[in-house]
Formats: C-alpha cells, structure tokens, sequence
C-alpha cells in the first residue's frame, strides 16, 4: 500500500526468523531444474565440461537450500561426486535435488543428474549424483539457524541419520585438521 492510502511502509523492518525457522518437509525444496547442453559447454568431441555439469548441480542444490531456509546460502563442501555416463552437446540435463540433512546453520543435498537423448525414445539415465551442503547465511554473512526437516518416510528418515553421521565424521575431521595440512604444499 503506498503512503497516499494511510499506510507507511517501514525501512529495515526485521525479519521474522522465527516464523521462518519452522519446520519443513523434505517436500517443500525439492528441486527439479532442466536445459539443454550447447557446444559452449564441451570440449572439441562434444563432451560436456564435468565443471559445467557441477555447475548446474550447485545452482540446482542452491535453489533447494534457499527453498528451504528462505535466506543467503553459499556452498560448504561437495561430497561423493561420482560420473556414471558421459553427457553430450545436444543431450537434455536435468538436476533433480532433495534435502537429505540439516544442522543448525548446514544444509545437504542429495544431487541426482539424469541425462537424456531427446532423438532416442529411451528414458532418462542417471549421469552424475553428490551430496552438496550449503550453508545459511545471516544479513551479515555469518551462519544462521535453518528449519528443521520433517521426515515423512522411513526412508527420508533412515537416509537423514546415514548423512548425519557422514556430517558428523567430516566436522570431527575439519575440526582437528589445520588448514595448511588441508592443502599441499609445493
């Protein structure tokens, strides 16, 4: 409503965390994002670049995490990137995600690529799958509490606490890890 009608609209009004911080379902985020591969993407032979695929994997798994939490994400960790069939120029490439775990402020994402020969009459193959976690971010780009996940199924439930411990060991590990014995040194 403008100002003319009797109603002021105030500036930095705060947002509700709270009402935002209920929980969701597994439902709510998930994500399905489609295209077609171009020759921009590939090498000479028309393999598309496995950067570009990530790509579209980590925009995909962003939309998920930002459905779910409603604010500022950015990538944390990929985990378990695995390349089962090549994907071609001219191939159609769809991302299809869902939040397996969250933490106080993390989020992972089961990512799961299908790739299909729209000239062929065959069904879409599995092409890529990982687990992206992504981090809510706060107005000041510190980490921020999200929703907790409303597990439906026994299956969403039992993948929840498989991905939770996998969670668990690499924050062990990130915690007594220096960051120079992270990276070699040459």
């Amino acid at each position: 409503m403008s100002s003319k009608e009797g109603t002021r609209i105030e500036p930095n009004v705060e947002i509700d965390r709270e009402a935002i911080s209920a929980s969701k379902t597994v439902a709510e985020s998930r994500t399905v994002m489609s295209r077609i591969m171009l020759p921009s993407e590939a090498n000479p032979a028309g393999n598309v670049h496995g950067g570009e695929i990530m790509k579209f994997m980590d925009t995909t798994a962003f939309v998920t995490a930002v459905k779910h939490c409603r604010t500022n994400v950015v990538t944390a960790r990929v985990d378990e990137l695995e390349f089962y069939l090549p994907i071609l120029v001219g191939q159609l490439v769809t991302c299809k995600t869902q939040l397996v775990f969250v933490g106080r402020s993390s989020m992972e994402i089961a990512v799961r690529v299908m790739v299909e020969d729209l000239k062929v009459d065959e069904p879409p193959k599995i092409a890529l799958t990982a687990y992206f976690t992504m981090v809510a971010l706060d107005d000041d780009n510190k980490p921020t509490k999200v929703p907790e996940l409303e597990l439906k199924t026994p299956e969403e439930e039992a993948l929840f606490r498989e991905r939770e411990e996998i969670y668990l060991a690499n924050k062990r590990k990130r915690n007594t890890m220096k960051v120079d014995e992270a990276v070699p040194q040459s």
